[in-house]
Formats: structure tokens, C-alpha cells, sequence
């Protein structure tokens, strides 16, 4: 089954460039980089060659010793895989290039030489010992990959029409009619709990049970955890330890990150490696503290202080599996009984659809006195975004609870911001209200 990607048209406009860069596509693990990979070469060219460097015999790696020489490269490698390409109209595929550096480094020389085009997918790509020793390629066209956003969901299940209509209503600011709302905020909650996992994903168009499709992302959990125990075997890190308490410290009344549910000894200096491998690997949505908001906010960054999401909430549903009772935790997520506990499920997705959206993720701590306190409070922002070359702060309700009053003291405590927008993320319909615009959550993606 293909799922609507819309990933595929951002290699459309890549294969434009006529064979002058190889596409390099990053993602984390069973997030359908080769699946796509493949259906483009077999749509859009005449012929192509899948290299999987999880599987591919010696003989074929000792061949890129050859890499100097094209022809005689290419008349090995077409001797060795049994079949032959027509030149400038066939793509080679590196699949899990990660595996075989030395691949990634010939690109180079293979695009100079320009006799095909090149993709090449990857997992954790920049993570040392995969770029140790070789030169890193100028001629790469690098794009991230997600999980299937809330558009490709509705897309991939018969609702095409539907974010057309989301996007309308979020540009133009007027609310859904009440109907349609509360039918995209139905879709929405059940896109939540399966998620976009391309695995999931067809199981629920296949009619499976919630049990089955738990049960697939359960094996991408596992997949993932012994993945991170391999680093941690080599490293001697605790990534795998740091993935595993994401529930609990998003369970947490502030969701920040607490090293001391892990050890009460432990501290970030001892394991800032494994948080960046999380977050390097894409299984995790990394949210840093700004000590000062600022158009650069990467300058007044304490990335000590930090929030770590899942990178697909479904897969953090079933995370939660071992706090909640399984049957129990669908029923709320679906038919809208989420209690306070996991309201952060509407966070993490808020967290996700802006990662996706191309934002980097930043929060804000600050002390504020207000004029009926009597003394100095402790608030919290729960993003703060950049687009446009403007400060957007982005305040998330797993209800349709409207107070601001974090953003409110945000402008009393920085006269000098000049906030143009300001969101309440919700579950209710679309409204703008004295200089708020409080946004239905399934409209998060598109700020």
C-alpha cells in the first residue's frame, strides 16, 4: 500500500536539479525512507539499482575501492549485481548508507562523473563513527524525513479534502463550521493514538485491531531500544536509559527533564552524549531552555535545562502502555476522555507537528512578580519559535482552557518584544481574541 507522502514532491524538485547533487534522505528507523526511495526510482526513471548496505556481499564493498576509476567501477558492480543501467536515465539507491561510509564518500566522484542519479537514506548519518574518517560530500542534497504528519494521515485514509479546508480556515483565521470541528478533532485524536508510523498506519486503513497496531509499534519501540543499547555498549552512554523515562518526565507537571528519576547522582554532564544521540537519531524532539528570548535563540541557550519528546506520538502511546492500562489508555486518547495526566500527549504532538513543520524547538523559564503578588513566580512558555524572522509564543491546552497569563507576563517582564503573534493551542475552534489566536490543535502544524 503507498501512503501519500508529500515528502515525494520535495524529490521531485530535488531530480530537477539533473543529476548535479545526490539526495541524501534522513530519518529515523521504519519511517518509510527506503519504501519511498525505491517507488520514486520506479516511477521516475527508466531503471534503478538498490544497494543495501545491510545485506550486500563483500565483493560489492571491495568494489569502491574502484571509485577512482568509473568504468571500471561500474563494470564491476553491474557484473556483481547482474544487470546493467541505461546512463542519465537510471538512479542508483544507497539504502542505510550509514552502514558503509565509505559509499556515502564516493558520492562525489560519482556525481562529477554524472552518468546517474544518486539517493542515498540513512539513520543516525552524523553520529560520529559513521562520518569518522571520511570526507563528507558538498554534492549532497540533504532532507529530513518524519513520520506521516496529520495532512498525510488524512490523506492516506480517504479525508484528501479535509486539510484543504484546515489549511483555508487557518490562513483566512476563521473558525470550521461546529460539525466539521469536531469531526477533525475526532480524526485527530485517532491519529494521535496510532500515529504516523508508516507500519501503523496501514494496519489502521486495514481495519486491524488497536491491539494489533499497538503491537507494531511495541516492535518499533523494541527496535529502537536495542539500537540504542548498541550505542550504549560501544559508548558507554545511557541513551538507552534517557529514551525509556521519556514518559515519566513528561508526566511531570513542567515536563523538564530530571536526571534524578534516572539516578539520584546523575548529571548532565555524564550524559549529555546520549540526549544528543536521542535527539541526533530522530526518535526524540529536543526542547531547550532560553535564558533570554531573542531572535537568536541558540545564543542564550542552556541545553542543560531541557524537555525530550517522542518523535511520533503514537509510539509514545504505546510508551505509556507500562503507566496506563492499554485498553483504557485508547478508549480516553479516541473518545475524548483524556485526563490531566495525559494532556501531554497533546503537548508531545504539538511538539511533533512543529518539528516537522520545520521549527526548532526552544521553551522559556522566568521569574516574574505580578502587582497582586507579593512576591517573585515562577512561569513557563512552552515554545517559543522564530518564522519570519519573528518571536511566535506558543502556549499548548489539552482542553479548552484559555487563560495566557505566562504570555501576559512575558510581555510585561520584555516591553522591548514585539509579539505580532501569540497561540493558545486547544481543542476547541478557531477564534482571535484580543491579539490571541487560539488555534484548534490539528491546525498546530501549519504556524
Amino acid at each position: 500500500m503507498n501512503l501519500h507522502r508529500k515528502f515525494y514532491n520535495k524529490m521531485l524538485e530535488w531530480k530537477k536539479g539533473n543529476g548535479k547533487s545526490a539526495l541524501l534522505i534522513e530519518g529515523a528507523r521504519r519511517i518509510g525512507k527506503s519504501t519511498i526511495a525505491e517507488l520514486f526510482a520506479q516511477n521516475e526513471y527508466e531503471d534503478y539499482l538498490l544497494l543495501d548496505f545491510s545485506e550486500e556481499e563483500e565483493d560489492v564493498l571491495e568494489n569502491f575501492k574502484n571509485i577512482g576509476k568509473p568504468d571500471k567501477f561500474f563494470q564491476n558492480l553491474f557484473m556483481l549485481k547482474g544487470k546493467e543501467l541505461p546512463p542519465r536515465k537510471s538512479v542508483i539507491i544507497f539504502d542505510e548508507v550509514q552502514l558503509f561510509p565509505k559509499a556515502r564518500q564516493a558520492i562525489k566522484k560519482l556525481v562529477k562523473d554524472g552518468r546517474y542519479d544518486y539517493i542515498e537514506t540513512g539513520s543516525l548519518i552524523s553520529i560520529k563513527k559513521n562520518v569518522k574518517d571520511i570526507l563528507i560530500p558538498s554534492e549532497e542534497h540533504l532532507l529530513k524525513m518524519y513520520p506521516l504528519d496529520f495532512e498525510e494521515f488524512l490523506e492516506s485514509t480517504g479525508n484528501s479534502v479535509a486539510y484543504r479546508n484546515i489549511k483555508e480556515a487557518f490562513e483566512n483565521r476563521i473558525p470550521l463550521n461546529d460539525a466539521i470541528h469536531r469531526r477533525m478533532m475526532e480524526l485527530f485524536r485517532t491519529y494521535m493514538a496510532v500515529g504516523g508510523m508508516p507500519q501503523a498506519v496501514v494496519a489502521y486503513i486495514e481495519g486491524k485491531s488497536y491491539a494489533e497496531i499497538d503491537s507494531i509499534k511495541q516492535d518499533i519501540l523494541t527496535l529502537y531500544e536495542n539500537d540504542l543499547k548498541k550505542y550504549d555498549s560501544e559508548n558507554r552512554e545511557k541513551a538507552s536509559v534517557v529514551f525509556k523515562v521519556i514518559p515519566e518526565q513528561l508526566a511531570k507537571r513542567n515536563a523538564i527533564f530530571k536526571f534524578s528519576l534516572i539516578d539520584k547522582n546523575a548529571r548532565y554532564r555524564n550524559y549529555v552524549d546520549a540526549v544528543d544521540f536521542v535527539a541526533e537519531s530522530m526518535i526524540g524532539n529536543i526542547c531547550i531552555n532560553v535564558t533570554e528570548p531573542d531572535m537568536a535563540m541558540e545564543l542564550n541557550a542552556d541545553r542543560s535545562n531541557f524537555k525530550l519528546y517522542l518523535g511520533d506520538t503514537g509510539l509514545f502511546v504505546t510508551q505509556m502502555m507500562k503507566m496506563e492500562n492499554k485498553e483504557n489508555l485508547y478508549r480516553s486518547i479516541i473518545f475524548d476522555k483524556i485526563s490531566t495526566n495525559l494532556g501531554i500527549l497533546y503537548e508531545n504532538m504539538v511538539a511533533q507537528m512543529l518539528t516537522v513543520a520545520g521549527h526548532n524547538l526552544y521553551f522559556h523559564e522566568f521569574m516574574y512578580q505580578p502587582e497582586n503578588q507579593v512576591q517573585e513566580k515562577k512561569y513557563e512558555i512552552d515554545f517559543l519559535l522564530t518564522p519570519k524572522k519573528r518571536i511566535v509564543p506558543v502556549e499548548v491546552k489539552s482542553s479548552d482552557y484559555r487563560q495566557h497569563k505566562s504570555i501576559d507576563y512575558l510581555k510585561q517582564k520584555y516591553p522591548q518584544l514585539k509579539l505580532r503573534d501569540k497561540f493558545i493551542v486547544y481543542t476547541k475552534n478557531l477564534e482571535v481574541k484580543d491579539g490571541f489566536t487560539y488555534l484548534p490543535v490539528y491546525m498546530a502544524g501549519l504556524i
